[in-house]
């Protein structure tokens, strides 16, 4: 299985693909959005389908897609219709916050786990502690 992270930074999807590519290994494929066509900040339906063929034309049997502003889903909606059904049902969108969502679901990815246990483990960095607690 595989992720797609969407971002309104292209930085920012860049340097989390790395980070993901260093816990999870090559095993998980790993499509990126970020940003629009002419360099702004902003997100862009036609990168999201993109990066969404790219990881299911690797063969993988799902996709968890993650994405950091709520205006993101707009885009996703989007490039979820340009898809066909059959592409659009291995697609499992997750709520989970992005950077810390998608290092939790490479890590299930990587160890074989469902499209819908990494999304489990994803929605699970939600309650996360950051800090140590007493």
């Amino acid at each position: 299985m595989g992720l797609v992270l969407i971002s309104h930074s292209g930085s920012v999807v860049e340097g989390l693909r790395d980070m993901v590519g260093q816990v999870a290994g090559d095993d998980v494929a790993v499509g990126i959005a970020g940003g629009t066509e002419d360099g702004r900040l902003g997100t862009s339906a036609p990168r999201i389908a993109a990066a969404l063929r790219s990881v299911l034309d690797a063969g993988e049997d799902g996709v968890v897609v993650l994405f950091d502003l709520g205006s993101a889903a707009l885009s996703l909606e989007l490039a979820l219709e340009d898809l066909e059904p059959v592409d659009r049902d291995r697609v499992l969108v997750s709520e989970a916050p992005l950077v810390e969502g998608a290092i939790l679901a490479a890590v299930q990815a990587s160890v074989g786990a469902s499209t819908v246990d990494v999304e489990a483990a994803a929605a699970a960095a939600a309650t996360m502690p950051k800090l140590p607690r007493d």
